[in-house]
């Protein structure tokens, strides 16, 4: 408000020294006033919106806001809870009501398509309450942020198999759940936390074999032997751990290295007996 104010004051200015001097085109003087005319509605269109976009929260409790917010998410209004949970946070940062707020926000955000924002929002709420009681759900909420990270419209109309997208992603989701099992077993988010671990370390598994697949098609026998030995350690019980058995006695081959073949046959051997006879054949 204060440049509207330093505005009229230089036109005024101008106006006055141009009314001393005779010399001042009467074509001058008109631009002015036109630009003086100008500020001055300009000035009241601030007045007139500052009026309109007064904060709807002033005046009442946390617990008023609160239900505000919970409502608009109800509603499907996300965009309206967030600057609801926002007003909640800055009006009583420090209430339980702010607390709950930053978490229910992180939700918000997740559900209006902003996954960058709600990681950052789950974060702050883990990173500022370590001991809340809702630090179960605050991780399992983290694990679907990054469970459906990048599930852009086109992967919605033309579904992809989720080994095809971003692996970092899939891990980061995969440690989230994982720490939803082992730290709160017991929650009511566990058993969905379990099935999607499971579900993620036969997609995280099938990504490893399908790189190491790629390499063994242009000859790098190393690294296809590194990927087949990382899918087998961390991600025991996937199916593909068979395909990824194969790789590792096919490369060992391949580099010469006749005991590291030998031991990964008898480990298929031992544990897929047909698939080793078939591998035996030379098929």
């Amino acid at each position: 408000m204060n440049a509207v104010y330093l505005q009229l004051y230089s036109i005024i200015r101008v106006i006055k020294q141009m009314s001393i001097s005779r010399t001042a085109p009467a074509t001058l003087t008109r631009i002015a006033l036109s630009l003086m005319l100008a500020a001055s509605l300009s000035a009241c269109s601030m007045f007139s919106s500052s009026d309109k976009q007064k904060d709807e929260t002033e005046g009442l409790s946390a617990e008023a806001i609160y239900q505000k917010a919970q409502a608009a998410v109800k509603a499907t209004d996300y965009q309206q809870a967030i600057k609801l949970y926002e007003s909640l946070e800055a009006r009583y940062p420090l209430g339980l009501h702010a607390q709950q707020a930053q978490l229910e926000s992180a939700y918000a955000y997740y559900k209006y398509d902003e996954p960058d924002t709600a990681l950052d929002m789950v974060d702050r709420f883990i990173r500022m309450n370590p001991g809340s009681k809702d630090m179960a759900y605050a991780l399992y909420l983290r694990g679907l942020v990054n469970f459906n990270r990048g599930s852009s419209l086109v992967d919605r109309v033309f579904p992809r198999s989720i080994a095809d997208l971003d692996i970092v992603r899939q891990k980061e989701a995969f440690h989230d759940f994982s720490r939803v099992i082992n730290r709160y077993p017991d929650s009511p988010y566990a058993k969905d936390a379990q099935l999607r671990v499971q579900y993620l370390r036969n997609t995280l598994a099938e990504s490893e074999v399908n790189v190491a697949k790629y390499y063994m098609e242009r000859g790098a026998w190393l690294a296809a032997f590194n990927r087949a030995e990382y899918a087998i350690k961390h991600y025991q019980g996937s199916p593909v751990v068979i395909d990824a058995l194969e790789i590792k006695v096919r490369a060992a081959q391949q580099l010469g290295k006749a005991d590291l073949a030998a031991d990964s046959l008898h480990v298929l051997e031992a544990n897929f007996p047909e698939r080793a006879a078939k591998l035996k054949a030379g098929k």
